[in-house]
């Protein structure tokens, strides 16, 4: 019997537990050191950030064109259809590379530009599961995602804006954000508009950022799903969980707290934090 099947690739940070329960499949990122090549899920967090602070500056890429296709082929020869969700086109190659597969594939698979990142993106592909699940067409599945990713929050608390620097995928970002660094000693607050990193905010210390991002959830609660990333600081993280769950009257045991991949780290840096939430009534 045909069935839909949700591919991802692995900058949504979709939870092992969950890409199970779905029979989500999951097409690796680039990790590159050098002359080293890694898929992102073959490097684990402590062997990329022991790399990096050796020194070597790690670089990312898209997967190649024929990663998607192969997958794409083996779920469309199994009499599968195809729904692929990957993250921003406006800062990677990733939907490039993934449309490019498709187009072997004339009606059978669709790709959706999550136009966000990690838990951005990991809940559409959470909702568009859930939604074949309990059998709403594609056409059905394609409108929902399409509400769900324009009401998205998505705060993001920088502690160094080097590293996204160096990764050289927010390029217009980067001065307006260095203006401010060099009058201020503020810590950024970015987000996304329309799939590309945008200034939302700056506070005076990491703690009054820890704040902001509270506000800024908080105004847009109640939420029906909600998700906490990080970079090297779980215990931080889970101390802000706490935070953040009290002040949104969230359940704890459906927060999903995670420490983002090397692929994604590799722009972020170390220390930071971002909040992904979902509205309710959507």
């Amino acid at each position: 019997m045909c069935a839909l099947r949700i591919v991802v690739d692995d900058g949504c940070d979709v939870p092992p537990d969950v890409v199970a329960r779905y029979r989500m499949r999951v097409v690796p990122l680039v990790v590159r050191f050098g002359d080293v090549v890694f898929a992102d899920g073959r490097l684990s967090l402590d062997d990329f950030w022991a790399r990096a602070r050796n020194g070597s500056h790690p670089q990312t890429s898209q997967p190649a064109s024929g990663t998607f296709q192969q997958v794409f082929r083996e779920l469309v020869e199994a009499g599968d259809e195809v729904l692929c969700i990957v993250i921003t086109s406006k800062h990677s190659g990733t939907f490039n590379s993934a449309w490019l597969a498709a187009q072997q594939f004339p009606g059978k698979v669709t790709v959706f530009d999550s136009l966000s990142i990690t838990w951005g993106a990991g809940f559409l592909a959470l909702k568009a599961a859930e939604a074949v699940e309990s059998g709403a067409p594609l056409a059905e599945i394609l409108r929902r995602l399409e509400a769900f990713r324009s009401n998205i929050q998505f705060p993001i608390l920088l502690n160094t804006i080097e590293d996204i620097r160096r990764g050289g995928r927010a390029d217009q970002l980067i001065p307006v954000v260095e203006r401010l660094l060099q009058v201020f000693n503020i810590k950024p607050i970015l987000t996304f508009v329309d799939g590309q990193l945008k200034i939302l905010g700056t506070a005076r210390s990491y703690e009054r950022g820890l704040s902001r991002l509270l506000e800024l959830m908080e105004a847009r609660a109640p939420y029906q799903e909600l998700a906490l990333f990080h970079t090297r600081q779980p215990e931080a993280a889970q101390a802000f969980a706490e935070r953040l769950v009290s002040c949104l009257g969230f359940p704890r045991e459906r927060l999903y707290v995670s420490e983002v991949g090397p692929a994604l780290a590799t722009h972020a840096g170390p220390l930071a934090m971002g909040v992904i939430g979902v509205p309710a009534g959507i």
